[in-house]
């Protein structure tokens, strides 16, 4: 493998497994900032020397060890500087212990609890709420500044800016690294399930890149919400989030061609749909309602879902009752993106003239003003309504706006789609 396909392994690897080398970390050191600071140095390391030795047979194993190794030797520096040697050698005992044994185990056990304890140290009250959801994505989803910034259509700074106050304000305020209990756990819940969400759906549609998904961090989400359905299970929203991404998970075969690109959702092949993911969607949005506390944002998308897993053919979809559903969320969270999406099943209801009301209302909403998937919506309805100039331009202008290669692809075709068809010469 050449230098430029090691980089590539590299980063890769470094994608899939970071939020656990992370949370190990700050298991050890309870210190976020650090451990972040300790894992980017075993990535470097393998930058470094991966080139020249070749990728290791388990490069995830690999990157743990050398973070683990850097993470004991700062602590060890720690406790000598504070002159605490006989605590230094019983701490360090057990870390060697939990470390070394056996890198496979190691890389799994306790892996599951660390990643939550991660989230809700991430999520800490000491934190605002921009700051808890921006530092969990970066720590958790592994996703960069800029995907972050696009997640909540703000500048790239002031998501920098809020990662390194929330690293500070954790060391500073010495946050335990652990799950919270009774009331606690229940209040922090709100601000976990956003970011959940938020990394699940950066998978589902990737922001940017070259691929239309990445599955990982659709597979670390729905893990972590089945974790926290476990110890929250009267809480409506968190099994509401549960069915929702498993629902979504069940289409992801079908969701691309055999090239990669997108396939839309009313073009898919719903034989490739997930039946076990569908089941389990469906019985987590049975036990939202069995609460008897009403359905919330995450359960209503959710029944949203469910219209489309529950109809065989995309013509057999219920989009009046989706419309409905819509109305209510609108009501009960809303933003641009909800209406824009409300938008969408109100055309397929009642017609694209009645979407494209509700969408053009839309055009000077400042947070929509770059969001490429206004004038997407837009170009969908004027294309249905014949107007295949406007509808061009409006695809065109999605197309310049949208950061993922093959979003951007799937929009210029339907731009190029648009093209009138010269009239036949006489004659023929």
């Amino acid at each position: 493998m050449n230098q430029q396909g090691i980089h590539r392994a590299i980063e890769a690897v470094w994608r899939i497994e970071s939020a656990k080398i992370i949370a190990v970390l700050a298991r050890m050191l309870r210190d976020v900032g650090q451990a972040e600071e300790i894992a980017q140095d075993a990535l470097v390391s393998a930058l470094e020397r991966w080139p020249d030795s070749g990728t290791p047979d388990n490069p995830a194993a690999w990157l743990m060890t050398v973070a683990k190794n850097r993470a004991l030797d700062h602590l060890r520096h720690r406790k000598l500087e504070q002159d605490k040697e006989t605590e230094l050698t019983y701490e360090i005992e057990g870390l060697l212990q939990d470390a070394a044994p056996d890198l496979e185990r190691a890389l799994d056990d306790n892996i599951g609890d660390d990643l939550l304890r991660l989230v809700f140290v991430a999520c800490h009250p000491v934190l605002s709420t921009e700051a808890r959801v921006a530092l969990t994505l970066r720590l958790l989803g592994g996703l960069t500044t800029d995907e972050i910034a696009r997640a909540f259509f703000v500048p790239e700074a002031t998501v920098a800016q809020r990662i390194v106050r929330a690293k500070r304000t954790l060391a500073e305020a010495k946050v335990p690294f652990e799950v919270p209990r009774g009331h606690e756990l229940v209040e922090r819940l709100a601000s976990v399930l956003q970011v959940v969400y938020l990394i699940y759906n950066e998978g589902y549609s990737a922001s940017a890149g070259a691929d239309w998904m990445r599955p990982a961090l659709c597979e670390e989400a729905l893990r972590l919400g089945r974790v926290l359905a476990e110890l929250a299970p009267q809480e409506p929203e968190v099994h509401g989030l549960v069915a929702l991404m498993e629902i979504q998970s069940s289409r992801a075969r079908a969701r691309t061609d055999a090239r990669g690109a997108p396939v839309l959702l009313l073009e898919q092949d719903r034989s490739r749909w997930d039946q076990l993911l569908i089941r389990r969607g469906l019985a987590a949005l049975a036990r939202a309602e069995q609460t008897g506390r009403g359905l919330g944002p995450y359960a209503l998308q959710a029944a949203i879902a469910a219209c489309h897993a529950r109809a065989r053919r995309a013509e057999d979809t219920d989009w009046a009752r989706i419309a409905a559903l819509y109305d209510g969320l609108a009501q009960l969270a809303p933003s641009p993106v909800v209406e824009l999406n409300r938008a969408v099943a109100l055309s397929m209801a009642f017609g694209p003239e009645t979407g494209l009301e509700v969408a053009d209302a839309l055009l000077d909403e400042p947070a929509l003003k770059n969001y490429h998937l206004l004038p997407s919506v837009r170009g969908d309805f004027l294309f249905k309504l014949g107007r295949k100039t406007e509808a061009r331009a409006e695809f065109e202008r999605a197309a310049a706006l949208a950061q993922n290669e093959r979003e951007r692809d799937l929009l210029l075709t339907r731009a190029a789609a648009c093209a009138e068809l010269p009239a036949p010469e006489r004659g023929q």
